[in-house]
């Protein structure tokens, strides 16, 4: 076993234009200030990294990396969630997903998705200089519109978007491979990747590529009502990230799963801060440790009800009670009775 390392914060929801959410040295210091001891950085968050930069000069990625060393921290991951959405936009979404890109490729779905998969690429290389060993996206969605079976989707329609989900992302994941970084998948609603089957389709279309890895968040299992304790027994070999996030649910005569339109606060189901859901994280947390997992404990804030900042003020200490330093030895180690293998013989009376 191996202790989780943490507390992490992912920047995405607190960067902003004004401190010390501006800089990547002022958001480093915030951070370090509330106890956290890693960050998780967007890549699409200008103010913070220049993605294309860190790919391409290790100087400048030393730069960065000095610089979030310097409060104590280190990088936990970099994330291209955005991007990889974009590496497969159903035309339902493309106007909402032009937001996710330049406004140079707005209206051009092809430039679009040619632009997420460099932006994925530099992340490889990008990770590789910061000598980081996985990276946060998802998997962008083709079958998502039809999730609900009526009206009876056609047969085979399914199958081929996972088929060309593959194609679009196994270059991609051996880009990631000749950099030695795991491609970690957020499984998530929207995405096509959104539980264990899902992916599973997606592992065998990819061949079980061995960087189609996992990132494990189990607020959106919550909301899917998924047993996501079990998930971790059923993945815990390729689990390789965590983004520790509470929700919760609570059904109604009125909403489900579905929430029937409602804004987030009057959903039910949604997400929450830490200790303000239903997450069982004492489960999760020793579930992760029995694996070995000793990837870092990141939290993602986002929460209908709670301030962002209050959210991670009291997130830090959060996390760090719920880290398990994992034992070196047996319990009954005390009572080990040294025997060998002829009186273990003699005891089964074997001899």
């Amino acid at each position: 076993m191996r202790t989780i390392k943490g507390p992490g914060i992912f920047l995405a929801q607190f960067a902003g234009d004004k401190p010390p959410f501006d800089t990547l040295d002022n958001i480093c210091r915030w951070a370090a200030g509330l106890g956290y001891k890693g960050v998780q950085i967007p890549t699409w968050v200008g103010s913070l990294i220049d993605l294309e930069k860190a790919a391409t000069s290790k100087t400048y990625a030393d730069e960065i990396k000095g610089t979030v060393n310097s409060h104590g921290l280190e990088i936990a991951e970099l994330s291209t969630h955005l991007q990889g959405q974009l590496v497969a936009v159903h035309p339902a979404y493309d106007a909402q997903m032009d937001g996710f890109a330049p406004a140079s490729v707005h209206n051009n779905p092809k430039a679009r998705q040619e632009w997420a998969v460099q932006q994925l690429k530099w992340g490889a290389a990008a990770s590789k200089n910061l000598g980081l060993k996985a990276h946060a996206t998802f998997s962008g969605a083709l079958a998502w519109p039809y999730l609900y079976p009526f009206p009876q989707r056609p047969a085979g329609l399914v199958e081929e978007a996972f088929d060309e989900l593959a194609r679009r992302w196994t270059p991609i994941l051996d880009e990631f491979d000749r950099n030695g970084v795991d491609v970690c998948y957020e499984i998530h609603p929207s995405e096509d990747l959104h539980d264990g089957i899902t992916y599973e389709m997606f592992l065998e279309r990819v061949h079980n590529h061995p960087r189609a890895n996992l990132l494990y968040d189990p607020s959106h299992f919550v909301l899917q009502q998924l047993n996501y304790l079990d998930y971790i027994d059923f993945y815990h070999e390729r689990i390789r990230m965590f983004h520790v996030k509470d929700a919760e649910f609570n059904p109604t005569g009125k909403q489900g799963v579905y929430s029937g339109f409602q804004s987030w606060v009057n959903r039910a189901g949604r997400f929450r801060s830490l200790g303000d859901g239903q997450v069982d994280f004492a489960g999760i947390f020793s579930k992760l440790s029995q694996y070995g997992f000793d990837g870092w404990a990141v939290l993602e804030w986002e929460c209908a009800i709670k301030s962002a900042e209050q959210g991670a003020e009291e997130g830090a200490p959060f996390i760090q009670s719920h880290i398990i330093r994992v034992t070196e030895k047996a319990f009954d180690d005390f009572a080990a009775a040294g025997t060998d293998k002829a009186a273990n013989r003699k005891m089964l009376g074997l001899s």
